[in-house]
């Protein structure tokens, strides 16, 4: 999936490399897309409507086909529909509609679709995959990426900026994930070999989301050291002046 909170609500601080990227990638899919966008707009499609479609078929795609081992074609049908985020917001930014709403269903619904992602990944390596490692390696994607997300939600609300990215977000983490899995899934067409990009990705996943979460709850624990060190000599003049009034 895209980066729909930046689409239709509010933008993540980035890095000058990541700004660049996503500068210029959006620019392209804006024009790209755009026309497309505005069709979906005549035909009385709402902006709501492609988000909970497009996570509808990044489901499908991950849990009818993942588990069969049948990569190539599960990341077919997840590309076409990630794409999905990208529409939405076009759409919105098109009819004036960006809301507090609308960003919140779309980190809803991508919480869902990464879960399925990874979820398709355990649940072929506890089956056909015939790999408890590696099952255990996806289960760990699918619930460091849900707590990666929350530590930056969580420190929103409460007050902090919570000024960092971290190595590997959810961006990385479904790039790395879902070209290591297409690519993999050409074994079945007779590629020798290329089966172990999957799991090399998912080892890297997993490395990359730890540390990120590590980035992140550290950058928490010293913005909330500032905040309250701010907060402190407000504090203490208050109740100074409180001593000086009685």
């Amino acid at each position: 999936m895209g980066q729909p909170t930046a689409s239709r609500g509010r933008a993540a601080p980035a890095t000058l490399g990541k700004a660049m990227l996503n500068k210029y990638a959006r620019a392209f899919f804006t024009r790209v897309l755009t026309p497309f966008a505005a069709f979906l707009i005549r035909r009385g499609v709402s902006p709501d409507t492609v988000t909970l479609i497009g996570t509808a078929g990044v489901m499908a795609g991950a849990l009818v086909f993942y588990p069969r081992g049948e990569f190539f074609w599960g990341t077919v049908v997840i590309t076409l529909f990630v794409f999905s985020d990208l529409v939405d917001g076009n759409m919105a930014r098109q009819l004036g509609r960006t809301s507090r709403w609308g960003a919140f269903l779309d980190s809803t619904l991508d919480r869902v679709a990464d879960g399925a992602i990874f979820g398709g990944f355990a649940l072929w390596y506890a089956g056909g995959g015939d790999d408890l490692v590696l099952c255990a390696v996806s289960i760990f994607c699918l619930a460091s990426g849900q707590v990666v997300s929350y530590t930056k939600a969580r420190g929103e609300s409460i007050g902090l900026p919570v000024a960092v990215n971290g190595l590997v977000e959810r961006a990385e983490r479904l790039v790395i994930s879902l070209v290591a899995a297409g690519l993999a899934g050409l074994h079945a067409f007779g590629v020798p070999g290329i089966d172990v990009l999957l799991p090399i990705a998912l080892w890297l996943v997993a490395v990359g989301s730890l540390i990120t979460l590590i980035q992140r709850v550290v950058t928490v624990r010293r913005e909330s050291a500032e905040a309250e060190a701010a907060e402190r000599p407000n504090a203490d003049n208050a109740s100074q002046g409180r001593e000086t009034a009685k």
